[in-house]
Protein backbone atom coordinates (compact mmCIF):
# COMPACT_ATOMS: atom_id res chain seq x y z
CA UNK A 1 0.00 0.00 0.00
CA UNK A 2 1.72 3.40 -1.26
CA UNK A 3 0.45 6.39 0.99
CA UNK A 4 3.04 8.59 -0.54
CA UNK A 5 2.00 11.83 -1.70
CA UNK A 6 3.55 15.31 -3.13
CA UNK A 7 3.08 18.24 -1.65
CA UNK A 8 4.83 21.99 -2.50
CA UNK A 9 7.46 19.90 -4.06
CA UNK A 10 7.84 17.73 -0.56
CA UNK A 11 7.70 13.86 -0.84
CA UNK A 12 5.29 12.83 2.10
CA UNK A 13 5.08 9.45 3.47
CA UNK A 14 0.84 10.08 3.55
CA UNK A 15 -1.65 13.16 2.75
CA UNK A 16 -2.67 13.97 6.42
CA UNK A 17 -0.40 16.82 7.51
CA UNK A 18 -0.80 18.94 10.69
CA UNK A 19 -2.33 22.42 10.04
CA UNK A 20 -1.29 25.57 12.08
CA UNK A 21 -2.68 25.60 15.81
CA UNK A 22 -2.00 26.21 19.39
CA UNK A 23 -0.52 22.75 18.86
CA UNK A 24 2.07 23.56 16.52
CA UNK A 25 3.23 27.02 18.36
CA UNK A 26 6.00 25.22 20.56
CA UNK A 27 8.91 23.09 19.95
CA UNK A 28 7.00 20.34 22.09
CA UNK A 29 4.39 20.87 20.16
CA UNK A 30 5.52 20.49 16.60
CA UNK A 31 7.50 17.07 17.87
CA UNK A 32 4.58 15.68 19.29
CA UNK A 33 2.85 16.15 16.01
CA UNK A 34 5.67 14.52 14.36
CA UNK A 35 5.78 11.74 16.34
CA UNK A 36 1.98 10.75 16.54
CA UNK A 37 2.53 10.46 12.46
CA UNK A 38 1.92 14.05 10.76
CA UNK A 39 3.28 13.65 6.82
CA UNK A 40 4.56 17.25 7.85
CA UNK A 41 3.60 20.10 10.32
CA UNK A 42 2.66 23.28 9.76
CA UNK A 43 3.58 25.95 12.34
CA UNK A 44 1.16 28.42 13.56
CA UNK A 45 0.89 31.44 12.22
CA UNK A 46 3.60 34.46 12.74
CA UNK A 47 1.12 37.76 13.10
CA UNK A 48 2.99 40.70 11.85
CA UNK A 49 0.62 43.02 14.43
CA UNK A 50 1.96 41.10 17.16
CA UNK A 51 5.41 41.85 16.06
CA UNK A 52 5.29 45.06 15.29
CA UNK A 53 3.72 45.70 18.89
CA UNK A 54 6.21 44.16 20.59
CA UNK A 55 8.86 46.50 18.60
CA UNK A 56 6.80 49.50 19.21
CA UNK A 57 6.85 48.79 23.06
CA UNK A 58 10.28 48.67 23.13
CA UNK A 59 11.27 51.65 21.50
CA UNK A 60 8.81 53.45 23.29
CA UNK A 61 10.38 51.93 26.59
CA UNK A 62 14.04 52.33 25.71
CA UNK A 63 12.89 56.47 24.96
CA UNK A 64 11.13 56.63 28.14
CA UNK A 65 12.99 58.76 30.33
CA UNK A 66 16.35 59.28 28.45
CA UNK A 67 16.23 62.93 28.97
CA UNK A 68 16.19 62.95 33.21
CA UNK A 69 19.31 60.56 34.61
CA UNK A 70 22.42 59.60 32.83
CA UNK A 71 22.21 56.59 35.18
CA UNK A 72 18.98 55.49 33.30
CA UNK A 73 20.39 53.54 30.81
CA UNK A 74 21.45 51.15 32.87
CA UNK A 75 18.19 49.90 33.27
CA UNK A 76 18.21 48.77 29.09
CA UNK A 77 20.91 46.55 28.46
CA UNK A 78 19.44 43.60 30.27
CA UNK A 79 16.11 43.97 27.72
CA UNK A 80 18.38 42.76 25.06
CA UNK A 81 19.03 39.77 26.48
CA UNK A 82 15.51 38.35 26.41
CA UNK A 83 14.40 37.14 23.09
CA UNK A 84 11.33 39.29 21.19
CA UNK A 85 8.79 37.60 20.29
CA UNK A 86 9.75 37.10 16.52
CA UNK A 87 13.51 36.02 17.28
CA UNK A 88 11.47 32.92 19.73
CA UNK A 89 8.94 31.72 17.23
CA UNK A 90 12.10 31.58 14.49
CA UNK A 91 13.99 30.04 17.40
CA UNK A 92 11.31 27.58 17.59
CA UNK A 93 11.07 26.88 13.92
CA UNK A 94 14.90 26.30 13.64
CA UNK A 95 14.97 23.58 16.15
CA UNK A 96 11.49 21.97 14.75
CA UNK A 97 13.28 21.88 11.68
CA UNK A 98 16.49 20.43 12.84
CA UNK A 99 14.72 17.72 14.97
CA UNK A 100 10.96 16.73 13.73
CA UNK A 101 12.14 14.63 10.71
CA UNK A 102 9.83 15.90 8.65
CA UNK A 103 8.96 18.66 7.15
CA UNK A 104 7.60 21.73 8.84
CA UNK A 105 5.92 24.53 7.02
CA UNK A 106 5.92 28.09 8.09
CA UNK A 107 2.98 30.02 8.30
CA UNK A 108 2.80 33.44 8.07
CA UNK A 109 -0.07 36.27 8.22
CA UNK A 110 1.35 40.02 7.72
CA UNK A 111 -0.48 43.47 7.10
CA UNK A 112 1.85 44.96 5.26
CA UNK A 113 3.83 44.56 2.08
CA UNK A 114 7.25 44.92 3.59
CA UNK A 115 6.19 42.59 6.81
CA UNK A 116 4.98 39.59 4.37
CA UNK A 117 8.77 40.03 2.32
CA UNK A 118 10.42 40.84 5.56
CA UNK A 119 9.33 37.72 7.30
CA UNK A 120 9.38 35.44 4.84
CA UNK A 121 13.25 35.87 4.73
CA UNK A 122 13.21 35.40 8.28
CA UNK A 123 11.41 32.12 7.60
CA UNK A 124 13.54 30.63 5.14
CA UNK A 125 16.98 31.45 7.20
CA UNK A 126 15.36 29.38 10.00
CA UNK A 127 14.89 26.60 8.00
CA UNK A 128 11.31 26.37 7.10
CA UNK A 129 10.66 23.94 4.23
CA UNK A 130 7.92 26.25 2.62
CA UNK A 131 6.07 28.81 3.57
CA UNK A 132 2.10 29.11 4.10
CA UNK A 133 1.14 32.46 3.30
CA UNK A 134 -2.33 32.90 5.28
CA UNK A 135 -3.74 36.04 3.70
CA UNK A 136 -6.67 37.23 6.09
CA UNK A 137 -8.06 40.45 5.28
CA UNK A 138 -11.83 41.51 4.98
CA UNK A 139 -12.75 43.88 2.72
CA UNK A 140 -14.93 46.15 4.08
CA UNK A 141 -14.63 49.79 2.47
CA UNK A 142 -17.38 49.57 -0.23
CA UNK A 143 -15.89 52.04 -2.44
CA UNK A 144 -13.05 49.50 -3.26
CA UNK A 145 -13.49 47.40 -6.17
CA UNK A 146 -12.99 43.67 -6.09
CA UNK A 147 -10.15 44.05 -8.65
CA UNK A 148 -8.10 46.17 -5.99
CA UNK A 149 -8.59 43.36 -3.31
CA UNK A 150 -7.56 40.96 -5.74
CA UNK A 151 -4.71 42.96 -7.25
CA UNK A 152 -3.68 43.38 -3.12
CA UNK A 153 -3.31 39.41 -2.74
CA UNK A 154 -1.48 38.80 -5.86
CA UNK A 155 1.08 41.70 -4.87
CA UNK A 156 1.74 40.30 -1.89
CA UNK A 157 2.72 36.59 -3.55
CA UNK A 158 4.60 38.23 -6.47
CA UNK A 159 6.62 40.09 -3.83
CA UNK A 160 7.29 36.92 -1.34
CA UNK A 161 7.98 34.50 -4.23
CA UNK A 162 10.45 36.65 -5.39
CA UNK A 163 11.97 37.44 -2.24
CA UNK A 164 12.77 33.69 -1.01
CA UNK A 165 13.57 30.56 -3.58
CA UNK A 166 11.33 28.13 -1.24
CA UNK A 167 8.05 26.74 -2.39
CA UNK A 168 5.29 28.98 -1.36
CA UNK A 169 1.42 28.13 -1.07
CA UNK A 170 -1.45 31.01 -0.10
CA UNK A 171 -4.35 30.06 1.68
CA UNK A 172 -7.14 31.76 0.35
CA UNK A 173 -10.60 32.82 1.13
CA UNK A 174 -13.16 31.16 -0.94
CA UNK A 175 -14.88 34.71 -0.74
CA UNK A 176 -13.81 36.16 -4.21
CA UNK A 177 -16.74 36.83 -6.84
CA UNK A 178 -14.92 34.39 -9.21
CA UNK A 179 -12.45 31.63 -7.02
CA UNK A 180 -11.77 29.16 -9.91
CA UNK A 181 -10.17 32.31 -11.42
CA UNK A 182 -8.28 33.84 -8.40
CA UNK A 183 -6.51 30.28 -7.31
CA UNK A 184 -5.64 29.95 -11.37
CA UNK A 185 -3.89 33.81 -10.58
CA UNK A 186 -2.00 32.93 -6.93
CA UNK A 187 -0.23 30.42 -9.31
CA UNK A 188 0.64 32.74 -12.33
CA UNK A 189 1.75 35.11 -9.57
CA UNK A 190 4.72 32.55 -8.75
CA UNK A 191 2.72 30.57 -5.69
CA UNK A 192 3.31 26.23 -5.74
CA UNK A 193 0.19 25.56 -4.34
CA UNK A 194 -2.90 27.07 -2.59
CA UNK A 195 -4.75 26.09 0.50
CA UNK A 196 -8.44 25.91 0.40
CA UNK A 197 -10.09 27.34 2.27
CA UNK A 198 -9.13 29.91 5.22
CA UNK A 199 -11.99 30.12 7.65
CA UNK A 200 -13.93 33.74 8.17
CA UNK A 201 -14.20 33.70 12.30
CA UNK A 202 -17.30 35.80 12.80
CA UNK A 203 -17.73 37.51 16.16
CA UNK A 204 -20.59 37.06 18.07
CA UNK A 205 -22.38 39.85 20.19
CA UNK A 206 -22.55 39.90 23.93
CA UNK A 207 -26.33 40.57 25.22
CA UNK A 208 -24.84 41.06 27.90
CA UNK A 209 -22.43 44.02 27.43
CA UNK A 210 -23.86 44.24 24.27
CA UNK A 211 -20.62 44.20 22.13
CA UNK A 212 -19.13 41.95 19.78
CA UNK A 213 -17.01 39.45 20.98
CA UNK A 214 -14.73 36.31 19.70
CA UNK A 215 -16.43 33.71 18.87
CA UNK A 216 -14.27 30.39 17.70
CA UNK A 217 -16.25 26.88 16.83
CA UNK A 218 -14.02 24.37 15.98
CA UNK A 219 -15.13 22.52 12.23
CA UNK A 220 -17.49 19.73 11.67
CA UNK A 221 -17.24 17.42 9.01
CA UNK A 222 -19.65 19.07 7.25
CA UNK A 223 -17.45 22.10 6.34
CA UNK A 224 -15.75 19.94 3.85
CA UNK A 225 -18.16 20.81 1.46
CA UNK A 226 -16.95 24.11 0.01
CA UNK A 227 -13.21 23.51 -0.26
CA UNK A 228 -14.33 20.06 -1.53
CA UNK A 229 -16.73 21.60 -4.41
CA UNK A 230 -13.96 24.18 -5.35
CA UNK A 231 -11.29 21.35 -5.47
CA UNK A 232 -13.22 19.20 -7.31
CA UNK A 233 -14.32 21.49 -9.86
CA UNK A 234 -10.42 22.97 -10.29
CA UNK A 235 -8.44 20.06 -9.75
CA UNK A 236 -8.29 18.76 -13.14
CA UNK A 237 -4.93 19.66 -14.89
CA UNK A 238 -4.36 22.13 -11.95
CA UNK A 239 -0.97 23.65 -12.25
CA UNK A 240 0.22 24.00 -8.44
CA UNK A 241 -0.33 21.66 -5.08
CA UNK A 242 -3.88 21.68 -3.23
CA UNK A 243 -4.12 21.55 0.29
CA UNK A 244 -8.06 20.89 1.81
CA UNK A 245 -8.52 21.91 4.98
CA UNK A 246 -11.49 22.42 7.37
CA UNK A 247 -13.69 19.57 8.44
CA UNK A 248 -11.19 16.74 8.23
CA UNK A 249 -12.65 14.82 11.43
CA UNK A 250 -12.50 11.53 10.23
CA UNK A 251 -10.87 8.85 7.31
CA UNK A 252 -13.88 9.83 5.08
CA UNK A 253 -12.91 13.60 4.49
CA UNK A 254 -9.56 12.48 4.04
CA UNK A 255 -10.82 10.08 1.01
CA UNK A 256 -13.58 12.39 -0.20
CA UNK A 257 -10.84 15.49 -0.55
CA UNK A 258 -8.60 12.84 -2.19
CA UNK A 259 -11.08 11.83 -4.30
CA UNK A 260 -12.31 15.27 -5.33
CA UNK A 261 -8.27 16.22 -6.63
CA UNK A 262 -6.55 16.92 -3.41
CA UNK A 263 -3.22 16.58 -2.80
CA UNK A 264 -2.79 16.34 1.16
CA UNK A 265 -5.87 17.19 3.84
CA UNK A 266 -4.63 19.53 6.86
CA UNK A 267 -6.51 18.52 10.20
CA UNK A 268 -6.95 20.90 13.19
CA UNK A 269 -9.83 20.79 14.63
CA UNK A 270 -10.36 17.27 14.99
CA UNK A 271 -6.75 17.00 16.62
CA UNK A 272 -7.54 19.91 18.92
CA UNK A 273 -10.60 17.97 20.24
CA UNK A 274 -8.69 14.06 20.26
CA UNK A 275 -5.20 15.07 20.77
CA UNK A 276 -2.30 14.63 17.90
CA UNK A 277 -2.45 10.48 18.54
CA UNK A 278 -5.56 11.21 15.93
CA UNK A 279 -3.37 11.56 13.20
CA UNK A 280 -2.87 7.48 13.32
CA UNK A 281 -6.83 6.77 13.10
CA UNK A 282 -7.06 9.01 10.01
CA UNK A 283 -3.69 7.86 8.45
CA UNK A 284 -5.22 3.94 9.03
CA UNK A 285 -8.43 4.27 8.51
CA UNK A 286 -7.71 5.73 4.53
CA UNK A 287 -5.43 2.66 4.35
CA UNK A 288 -7.90 0.54 5.53
CA UNK A 289 -10.97 2.09 2.73
CA UNK A 290 -8.60 1.65 0.20
CA UNK A 291 -7.56 -1.79 1.18
CA UNK A 292 -11.28 -2.16 0.68
CA UNK A 293 -12.08 -0.74 -2.43
CA UNK A 294 -8.80 -1.94 -3.94
CA UNK A 295 -6.84 0.44 -4.41
CA UNK A 296 -2.92 0.21 -4.46
CA UNK A 297 -1.78 4.06 -3.71
CA UNK A 298 -2.70 7.49 -3.11
CA UNK A 299 -2.19 8.22 -6.64
CA UNK A 300 -4.50 6.31 -8.24
CA UNK A 301 -7.16 7.37 -5.78
CA UNK A 302 -6.43 11.06 -6.32
CA UNK A 303 -8.98 13.15 -8.44
CA UNK A 304 -11.61 9.97 -9.27
CA UNK A 305 -14.36 12.02 -8.24
CA UNK A 306 -12.85 15.45 -9.52
CA UNK A 307 -15.20 17.06 -11.51
CA UNK A 308 -13.20 17.46 -14.45
CA UNK A 309 -15.72 19.99 -16.18
CA UNK A 310 -14.81 22.94 -18.71
CA UNK A 311 -16.14 25.74 -17.32
CA UNK A 312 -18.51 26.60 -19.86
CA UNK A 313 -20.13 23.02 -17.94
CA UNK A 314 -19.15 24.09 -14.45
CA UNK A 315 -21.81 26.53 -14.14
CA UNK A 316 -24.50 24.26 -15.75
CA UNK A 317 -23.07 21.30 -13.70
CA UNK A 318 -23.80 23.41 -9.97
CA UNK A 319 -26.72 24.44 -11.12
CA UNK A 320 -28.18 21.36 -11.59
CA UNK A 321 -26.60 20.01 -8.37
CA UNK A 322 -28.15 22.86 -6.94
CA UNK A 323 -31.71 22.32 -8.29
CA UNK A 324 -31.57 18.63 -7.46
CA UNK A 325 -30.96 19.23 -3.74
CA UNK A 326 -33.56 21.44 -3.32
CA UNK A 327 -35.98 20.05 -5.39
CA UNK A 328 -35.99 16.93 -4.08
CA UNK A 329 -36.85 17.93 -0.64
CA UNK A 330 -35.61 18.81 3.24
CA UNK A 331 -34.96 16.17 5.83
CA UNK A 332 -38.01 15.49 7.58
CA UNK A 333 -40.38 17.54 5.25
CA UNK A 334 -40.19 15.78 1.82
CA UNK A 335 -41.71 18.14 -1.09
CA UNK A 336 -45.37 16.93 -2.29
CA UNK A 337 -47.06 17.57 -5.99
Amino acid sequence: MDLKTTYLGLELSHPVVASASPQSSTLEGVLRLADAGAAAVVMASIYEEQIRAEELAVAALSEQGNDSQPEATSYFPAMADAPGVLEARLETLRKSAERAGVPVIASLNGVSTGGWVEFARDLQQAGAAAIELNIYAVPANPYEPSADVEHRYLEIVRQVTAAVSLPVAVKLSPFFSSPANMINQVIVAGASGVVLFNRFYEPDIDLSTLQAQPDLQLSTAYDIRLPLTWIGLISHGFGGSIAATSGVQSRDEVVKYLLAGADVTMATSSLLRHGPEHIKTLVDGLRDWMEERGFSSVAALRGRSAAGLSPAHAEGFLRAQYHTILTTGYPGYPLTQ
